[in-house]
C-alpha cells in the first residue's frame, strides 16, 4: 500500500494557525480531471440561497453608503483573476493549488492588504489576519479522486485574535456551508453533471 507523503504547500506557508475548516468529497473522476475542475473553478459560480443572502448582507454597508463595487464577471484565481489581498501561493500540478490573503475580514467592509507571495509566510504586521487555503486532490480507488478544500486562518496579534474570534464564532457555520457548496460545485464540474 502506498501513501502520498508529498508535503503540501499549505503546510509550508501556514504550519500553525488559529482556526481551520476543511471539506472533502469523493469525486467520480480521475485526479487530473478533478484537479483541473478545482483549478478552473470560477468562485462566482458557487451558488446557494444562503450564500447569496450572506453576500447581500455583507455588501449592505457599501450599498447604504453608495460605495458598491460591481462584481467581476469571473473569478478564477489560477488564471490570474485578482481580488484585493488574494494571491496564488503555489501549485503542484494535478495535486494542489494553494492561495491566500491578508485582511481584516472581521469588519463589515473588509480591508485587504496586498502582500507579495514571497512575503506571505513571514508577514506578521500587527492588526491583520492571514488566510491560507488550498484545493488538494488524491487518487481514490481505480477511477475516482478525493477532493479536499482546506482553509487556515491566523491573526498577527492578540487584539486581532479577539476580534477574529467574535467573527468566527458567528460566521463558522456559514463559512462551512460555503465550503460544502464550493466542493459540490467542483465535484459536479469534474463529473460533468
Amino acid at each position: 500500500m502506498s501513501v502520498d507523503a508529498t508535503p503540501l504547500i499549505i503546510d509550508a506557508v501556514m504550519p500553525k494557525f488559529d482556526v481551520g475548516v476543511a471539506e472533502h468529497s469523493i469525486v467520480r473522476a480521475e485526479p487530473s480531471v478533478t484537479f483541473r475542475a478545482s483549478r478552473e473553478l470560477d468562485f462566482l459560480s458557487v451558488r446557494t440561497p444562503l450564500l447569496e443572502t450572506a453576500m447581500w448582507v455583507r455588501g449592505l454597508p457599501a450599498r447604504v453608503t453608495h460605495q458598491a463595487v460591481p462584481a467581476p464577471p469571473r473569478l478564477v484565481l489560477a488564471e490570474g483573476d485578482k481580488l484585493p489581498g488574494w494571491v496564488v501561493l503555489g501549485e503542484q500540478p494535478d495535486r494542489e493549488l494553494a492561495f491566500g490573503a491578508v485582511g481584516k475580514f472581521w469588519q463589515p467592509n473588509i480591508e485587504w492588504h496586498d502582500v507579495p507571495v514571497d512575503d506571505f509566510t513571514a508577514f506578521a504586521e500587527p492588526g491583520w489576519g492571514k488566510i491560507a487555503a488550498n484545493f488538494s486532490v488524491l487518487p481514490y480507488g481505480a477511477d475516482a479522486s478525493l477532493l479536499s478544500y482546506e482553509c487556515r486562518t491566523m491573526t498577527t496579534d492578540a487584539a486581532s485574535r479577539r476580534k477574529f474570534s467574535r467573527y468566527w464564532s458567528f460566521m463558522r457555520p456559514f463559512i462551512a456551508h460555503i465550503f460544502r457548496a464550493t466542493v459540490r460545485t467542483i465535484r459536479d464540474d469534474a463529473e460533468g453533471v
